[in-house]
């Protein structure tokens, strides 16, 4: 019986042990899953960084830029440094332009404070729930039939587009039975037209951004994509100091190109005046059309002559009023010097 009861501890003993151990076994597999889905987690939200390590602003950076609005120099500041530590990006149909990683799948988010509305939209800070980043959701009430063509006709030209480094990077869309949003890359430092007003922007920024509009107005025009309202209003800058062409609300694609192009490089011209003077030529023309038509019938926008020799020829080489003797994004992105100086400087 002694024996028995000895074998019987022995075995109890034995049997408690082996239950520690599993024990122990199971909370260490529990951490290591724990550890891998926060690397996965990680690796999800890489997809906002483009080969430029150039990434979508974090929580913190990012809740510090919109309470904080005394970052008016940071644009023009960051764009400087940018242009002393080089880019590589020369060529617009380079692969590392494009961003090939998969884009994030927003289900589960929040919406959070206004911080901005336009003439058809509201746009929303978001926070999506799974990646843990933060997105701009544009969105129309359903209430509104007038402004939602407009919404839905930009969530189809991003639809065409592959992500590029100079176009606002699209994310989905989601009708939540009150309102249809579409899902954006967040700039951070707000619209050029905002960042000149804080700061007057110097040559040379003028000259980054202007290169940097061009690339994508190349991208845009390789897709049979005309963007139809280029202005500052409607290019966005990141905490980097790299553009985003967005709003494509009046985008349309065209097979016919003989007149949406050169729409877009006389938009470019007055865009390039407003960067270099502060405010927008003909203000009481802003539309597109309005401008181009004043263009065509011989009573143009005066170009400043206090603006340096290779800006003023540039713009003006924009604004020429037969839109056949205008030059194409790409010719301008590859000959003018206005803007091959900038990349002489971002490439060496």
């Amino acid at each position: 019986m002694l024996l028995v009861q000895t074998l019987r501890s022995v075995a109890e003993a034995a049997a408690l042990y082996a239950g520690y151990c599993a024990r122990l076994i199971g909370q260490v597999l529990r951490s290591a899953e724990n550890t891998a889905r926060a690397i996965l987690r990680k690796l999800a939200r890489r997809p906002f960084q483009n080969d430029a390590n150039i990434a979508a602003p974090s929580p913190v950076q990012d809740a510090a830029v919109f309470i904080n609005p005394k970052y008016c120099d940071s644009p023009v500041q960051i764009s400087e440094q940018n242009n002393a530590r080089g880019n590589r990006y020369s060529d617009v149909n380079s692969p590392a332009l494009k961003i090939s990683r998969p884009r994030p799948r927003i289900t589960n988010w929040e919406r959070g404070v206004l911080i901005g509305k336009g003439s058809f939209a509201s746009v929303y800070k978001g926070y999506s729930n799974e990646d843990e980043i933060f997105f701009a959701a544009k969105g129309v009430s359903l209430t509104e039939p007038n402004h939602l063509p407009h919404l839905e006709n930009e969530i189809a030209i991003l639809k065409l587009l592959d992500d590029h480094e100079y176009i606002i990077q699209y994310y989905g869309t989601l009708n939540d039975g009150e309102m249809l949003y579409i899902f954006l890359e967040l700039a951070s430092h707000g619209t050029l037209e905002q960042a000149y007003k804080k700061c007057r922007f110097t040559e040379s920024q003028v000259s980054d951004y202007t290169r940097q509009i061009l690339q994508g107005l190349k991208y845009l025009h390789s897709c049979k994509v005309v963007h139809g309202d280029l202005n500052c209003a409607n290019i966005l800058v990141t905490e980097s100091g790299r553009i985003k062409l967005a709003d494509f609300g009046l985008s349309k694609r065209m097979e016919d190109h003989s007149y949406g192009f050169p729409s877009d490089i006389c938009s470019l011209g007055c865009t390039v005046l407003e960067m270099s003077t502060g405010e927008y030529p003909q203000c009481n023309a802003k539309k597109v059309f309005s401008v181009e038509l004043a263009i065509r019938s011989g009573r143009g926008i005066i170009v400043p002559r206090n603006l340096p020799c290779n800006l003023r020829d540039f713009i003006n080489q924009c604004l020429q009023p037969d839109p056949k003797q205008r030059p194409t994004a790409a010719e301008l992105l590859a000959d003018h010097p206005f803007v091959k100086e900038s990349s002489f400087h971002a490439d060496s």
